[in-house]
């Protein structure tokens, strides 16, 4: 069995990317209307977004810096697609929403594949906007198709939640076939320590790190408030999936795109507007009143998602030196941490009112903003 690195690689690892976000779309989407349909408040629905972005990137420091420990990559994506995986068809089993946390944060596990990814992603070319960007496109693709499969799924057929997540579980299992035709990129193993590296990272780096926790605060994922919001001003669960629908295309069309433009003009210019894009839909979101104005909404968090997503990767691995697969865990480590915390802050102030919510988190952004427009690349 003949084994592929440079451009194949690359799209052989999104495309484990694509079947794996199919099924994880086809469940994200009906995520807060089954906590809710079992009882879960926004702060349930907070907790669980926040845990769900932030333990997967608290699990991409481990398998980073493992990784990077033993000399192979290769390893860590597989176990954590195949966790995944698992995971999903145990989420079918729940009755009460705190089993819902406790899968879904089992599935996270899966996350520390991330890291080891990126580090073959990065070595695989020396075109990294174009290389993270294309990855990126594979990857939303998959959460485009899964959003649509469950819009169907939903409205079409009228199937019960836990029925989708079967079928997106069984979908998710062909992730892991291409991964048998992916070259395992090796190096020297490492004696690395797993925190003391921080005090060793570059100060542009850490400054970055920083920023991107910051924003992450606000962005921690926020997706599944805007569906909830969506259902309340269009009156439907199919109606709020079909505008994740409008989020994910726009995503998946322009990844590529701006990881290319990054590439010639820069990172700092394409992630500085995307965070002064998501500043205005964060704004947008309080006055929201009908299905036009969600439509635009959500097609511009796609252009923040996809000017912010790959690029801040990209910049990270622009700053980093060495022990690339430590960096990228340690910076996924924050990112986690950050979006807990502003995934439960975020729950209280949605149970006090989703104005609230959306104000409270436009200053969060507008401080990143900031941050990052004070940073020099």
């Amino acid at each position: 069995m003949k084994k592929t690195g440079g451009k194949k690689g690359i799209y052989l690892l999104g495309a484990s990317s694509l079947f794996n976000d199919i099924g994880s779309e086809m469940i994200a989407p009906i995520l807060p209307f089954y906590v809710t349909s079992l009882g879960g408040t926004g702060l349930a629905v907070g907790l669980l977004s926040g845990l769900r972005e932030g333990l997967a990137s608290i699990f991409k420091l481990l398998g980073g810096w493992y990784s990077d420990k033993l000399g192979k990559r290769m390893p860590f994506v597989s176990l954590g697609y195949v966790i995944s995986v698992t995971s999903r068809f145990l989420l079918a089993l729940t009755t009460i929403w705190q089993m819902v946390v406790a899968f879904v944060s089992i599935e996270r596990l899966g996350k520390m594949r991330d890291a080891p990814r990126d580090v073959i992603v990065s070595k695989f070319t020396k075109k990294r906007g174009w290389g993270f960007g294309v990855h990126q496109t594979l990857d939303t693709s998959g959460a485009v198709l899964g959003a649509i499969f469950a819009l169907l799924l939903i409205w079409k057929l009228a199937l019960g939640l836990r029925t989708i997540i079967i079928i997106a579980a069984t979908i998710s299992a062909f992730s892991i076939i291409p991964l048998f035709f992916v070259k395992e990129i090796r190096t020297k193993p490492k004696k690395v320590p797993l925190f003391s590296n921080i005090s060793n990272l570059n100060s542009k780096l850490k400054y970055a790190i920083f920023v991107i926790s910051v924003f992450s605060i606000a962005n921690f994922g926020l997706y599944m408030f805007m569906l909830l919001r969506a259902k309340e001003i269009t009156g439907t669960t199919a109606g709020a999936i079909a505008l994740g629908i409008l989020f994910n295309i726009t995503w998946a069309s322009l990844s590529t795109y701006f990881g290319s433009l990054s590439d010639k003009i820069g990172r700092k210019k394409i992630i500085l507007s995307g965070y002064l894009l998501f500043f205005l839909v964060l704004l947008g979101f309080v006055y929201a009143s009908s299905i036009l104005f969600l439509s635009i909404l959500f097609i511009l968090y796609g252009i923040v998602y996809a000017t912010t997503q790959s690029n801040q990767k990209v910049l990270i691995s622009d700053l980093s030196e060495k022990n690339k697969g430590t960096v990228f865990g340690i910076y996924h480590f924050c990112i986690g941490i950050s979006s807990i915390v502003g995934g439960t802050i975020a729950g209280i102030m949605w149970d006090i009112s989703p104005t609230t919510m959306f104000v409270y988190l436009s200053v969060i952004s507008l401080i990143a903003l900031v941050l990052l427009f004070l940073f020099k690349e």
